[in-house]
């Protein structure tokens, strides 16, 4: 818009180049304060992962990756034989629990057999393969890649006497239970899994 033609604002004053800059600025600062109200309203998960079973590790890595998917801040904290689900060695031999798992296709004094565990981590495993279903690992991984924070915790790393380097890259080690309960406490969704 050129200067020389005068233009008129609504309240009949003639809009002038100052009267055009003191607009932009009244409308960047409100676009700013939007921005910022915005800002806040990201939505937050915490997950607490208290199992480590072969069947337990994918809700919370397929739930966390899911939000974060959607633009969604998320925090799995690993406690106790959840925290296995994070270890490299542990992770890749977790099983699935035959006894008392009312859907499992076979009675329970069945299911107590030696080697029954495996079978029925095998069988699990080889139908997830079949489905083209990622795996636990693929499943860390897209959940780090996607800003998912995986938090160790703290006091199960040193009663299992567990490494820090023993764990996935990217997971984050040493977490206390109070940072925990601190995202809890912000979070529009918490888990216990």
């Amino acid at each position: 818009m050129s200067t020389d033609t005068p233009s008129h604002a609504t309240d009949g004053e003639p809009m002038t180049e100052e009267v055009l800059q003191a607009r932009l600025e009244e409308l960047e600062d409100k676009v700013a304060a939007l921005e910022t109200e915005t800002g806040d309203d990201q939505q937050k998960m915490t997950i607490i992962a208290t199992q480590g079973s072969f069947d337990m590790a994918y809700p919370p890595l397929i739930l966390a990756s899911t939000a974060a998917a959607f633009g969604w801040d998320v925090v799995v904290f690993h406690t106790f034989w959840g925290l296995d689900i994070l270890h490299e060695e542990k992770s890749s031999n977790l099983q699935l629990s035959a006894v008392g798992n009312p859907n499992m296709p076979m009675p329970n004094a069945l299911a107590a057999l030696p080697g029954m565990d495996r079978m029925a981590t095998w069988m699990m495993e080889k139908k997830i393969d079949e489905n083209g279903t990622a795996t636990i690992e693929e499943l860390i991984d897209l959940s780090i890649d996607q800003g998912v924070e995986l938090q160790a915790c703290q006091m199960t790393i040193e009663l299992m006497g567990y490494d820090e380097d023993d764990f996935y890259d990217g997971v984050t080690t040493g977490v206390g239970a109070a940072t925990a309960l601190q995202h809890m406490a912000e979070s529009d969704v918490q888990l216990l899994v």
